[in-house]
């Protein structure tokens, strides 16, 4: 990892130098910002690339002037392009309208979908012949078949899976399912103020120690209608990642322990049901049940490539296709591992990953024996996007960093610049003033770490005034928001900038920036280094000599609203003012499998919850908190909110609320006039208490 510490005297010496050419820039209106209406020509578009012909053809979708869209073969080596066809692909007829089905799936050839229904039933039904076939008939209020209880979306599947439990096999005549019971999960009531009366939105929703949704895996024949259960228990404390399809049509399915730290994935014998072990790992904290990207196949069945942080970082390892491990693949500090391409022929892996520098991505080639890293990316960039041609021979790289806009290079093998392809510095960006943003490093209070923190500047800064400071968290583990790349142009960010806000981002140890061994600290103790550590960047920033040191904020959402809180109460002696929007207060109100990850139970862990609940330092808060919530949030419930809210009254303290009712965890969502209220009084919250100046008109 290249670190970079800045004293306060190089942090001076920059910004001053940049401040006669930011002097005399043109500045934007409130207008262009807030309503997303920026000047032309400020910023262009990147070529878009859609993929490769073969090693020595790119294939790009170019535009005329009037927006008229042209598919092209690009040769790599002059440039010239030609008409692109793309061959012809085995297309899925059009589907039609299907009363009541959920989550519309074609089968792999095309010929079949599957769905759910509100019955929680499986479906299948031919396209083209409309026959309709039911595959489970036992589906009620509390079984659900193919639709994932809300613990399992929300944690383990994903939110891109809206509820998604079914998975076709590559042939199209199997598909693996989730039958879930939750009949025993205990029921969280929602109150909704809809009508004379309002009502209650019951949801099953397991939190910490409770009883989770128990959870059997069926593989259907869609034709038969047979189905065949895994050898599992259902009755056990356990969960189940999303199964994994081999490519010779085997059914992996990922199984946990309640305890989070036992994982194995199983082959499921197809007609009896019978698994067999061929990958397990064990560690002392965690492993995260992720989805179907922890294994890569590799071709003609010569094994797979698992994904794992068991040794501190994020590596590979080969195992032949029984599970048996022939070699580790990478070493070291990779993170956010990933696997772009394969090459057979010379058994050559390309992955992304974080190595170099934690806050950049880079592309690196290694042997399938791990021998070999060589890094293909070039300069001090993160490349953030790369296509890798068929073999390797080339590859297409979108970079940038905090002062350098994105860029499209084309770039060969040995890593060496072939042809820049565009950048997206228009003829208008050089006569605006942007704000600078810096990457800076700054040491924990104990002294083991050293926290990676962006700082942008006001525009046309000067270091012998004094600045409030507004620091944005999130702070989740493995959740870091502290880049090496360029922020793009526009909003909030450049609104604040123009209005003499220094805006911070800081990400903590348990970021993903020092690995599995940083996330570890946390483990049955989630909030109180990450709490300590921005406490730490805090005091920094508030020894600066340009900062205003009775005026340092913090804002964030969910896992920052936690912060928040933590921030005004438990480090209320470093910051000074905080709204803290849908915030978990005591980690014993959120769910099961996200909490005991990190927690385990509070049956287990007491003391553990006691003390990383805001409430414990409740009578420490000073400054002024602004506490935020939807009231229908189905995720981080009210009720967090409202307990805090009884213990500050309780002990006489003074803070501002402000409930949103009937909106959920995003409040107010990503436009319409709750959002429009909430980001108008955020920023009086702001003008008020940082900036001391009127509120704009714009806001009001």
């Amino acid at each position: 990892m290249n670190k970079k510490i800045l004293s306060a005297a190089a942090c001076f010496l920059l910004v001053t130098l940049s401040l006669p050419v930011a002097a005399q820039k043109k500045q934007f209106s409130s207008e262009q910002l807030l309503k997303n209406n920026l000047p032309a020509n400020i910023t262009k578009p990147l070529p878009t690339i859609r993929g490769w012909v073969d090693d020595e053809h790119y294939i790009e979708v170019q535009r005329n002037a009037s927006g008229e869209a042209t598919t092209v073969s690009v040769d790599v080596k002059s440039g010239k392009a030609v008409p692109y066809t793309a061959p012809a692909e085995k297309t899925v007829p059009p589907i039609g309208k299907i009363e009541g089905a959920r989550n519309i799936t074609a089968s792999p050839d095309g010929k079949l979908v599957a769905y759910t229904k509100a019955d929680n039933n499986l479906y299948v039904r031919e396209i083209l012949g409309g026959l309709e076939k039911q595959l489970t008939t036992d589906g009620s209020t509390t079984i659900l078949n193919g639709y994932a209880s809300w613990v399992y979306y929300e944690e383990i599947l994903g939110r891109a899976s809206n509820y998604r439990a079914f998975w076709w096999s590559p042939n199209s005549k199997q598909l693996c399912f989730m039958r879930s019971d939750e009949s025993m999960v205990p029921v969280f009531p929602i109150y909704v103020i809809s009508g004379q009366d309002g009502y209650l939105e019951n949801t099953r929703y397991p939190k910490a120690g409770e009883k989770n949704p128990e959870v059997k895996i069926g593989i259907v024949n869609v034709e038969s209608g047979n189905t065949t259960w895994a050898d599992f228990n259902q009755k056990d404390d356990q969960y189940f990642g999303a199964p994994i399809w081999s490519p010779n049509g085997q059914c992996w399915v990922q199984w946990m322990n309640r305890d989070q730290n036992d994982l194995k994935l199983y082959n499921i014998d197809l007609n009896t049901g019978a698994k067999n072990v061929v990958y397990e790992e064990q560690q002392k904290t965690w492993i995260v049940l992720e989805g179907d990207d922890r294994v890569e196949f590799l071709p003609n069945n010569k094994g797979f490539i698992v994904k794992s942080d068991k040794d501190g970082w994020e590596n590979l390892y080969y195992h032949d296709i029984t599970g048996k491990l022939i070699n580790q693949i990478t070493t070291g500090n990779f993170w956010k591992t990933e696997v772009l391409k394969f090459d057979e022929k010379s058994s050559t892996l390309f992955i992304k990953a974080r190595k170099e520098n934690s806050a950049r991505y880079d592309l690196y080639k290694i042997g399938l024996n791990g021998k070999g890293l060589t890094r293909l990316s070039f300069g001090d960039f993160s490349h953030d996007m790369i296509n890798v041609s068929p073999t390797g021979k080339y590859f297409i790289t979108t970079y940038s960093n905090l002062s350098t806009p994105y860029a499209m290079a084309l770039v060969d093998g040995k890593g060496k610049t072939v042809r820049m392809l565009g950048d997206t510095k228009g003829t208008e960006f050089d006569n605006y003033a942007i704000p600078r943003t810096e990457l800076v490093r700054v040491k924990s209070a104990d002294g083991l770490f050293e926290l990676p923190v962006t700082i942008t500047y006001p525009i046309n800064f000067d270091p012998a005034k004094k600045y409030p400071i507004l620091v944005s968290i999130y702070g989740g583990p493995d959740a870091g928001t502290v880049y090496d790349r360029w922020k793009n142009i526009g909003g909030y960010t450049q609104w604040w900038a123009q209005e003499g806000l220094v805006q911070v981002a800081i990400d903590n140890r348990a970021s993903g920036h020092f690995g599995k061994n940083g996330l570890n600290y946390i483990y049955r103790q989630l909030g109180k280094y990450e709490i300590e550590d921005f406490m730490a960047a805090g005091r920094w920033l508030k020894s600066q000599p340009w900062a205003d040191a009775n005026k340092l904020a913090m804002t964030g959402g969910s896992f920052g609203g936690y912060m928040t809180c933590m921030a005004m109460t438990y480090g209320s002696d470093v910051y000074d003012f905080g709204i803290a929007n849908a915030s978990v207060t005591d980690w014993q109100f959120y769910d099961t499998h996200y909490t005991e990850r990190f927690m385990d139970t509070p049956q287990d862990n007491a003391e553990g919850y006691k003390n990383t609940a805001v409430m414990a330092y409740a009578n420490k808060y000073k400054g002024l908190i602004r506490i935020v919530h939807g009231t229908s949030d189905d995720n981080v419930h009210f009720q967090n909110s409202l307990v805090l809210i009884d213990k500050m009254e309780e002990l006489g303290k003074h803070f501002e609320f402000m409930a949103y009712p009937g909106e959920r965890h995003n409040i107010g969502g990503n436009s319409g006039k709750k959002r429009a209220h909430r980001m108008a009084e955020e920023a009086r919250f702001w003008y008020e208490n940082l900036l001391g100046k009127p509120v704009p008109a714009a806001f009001k």
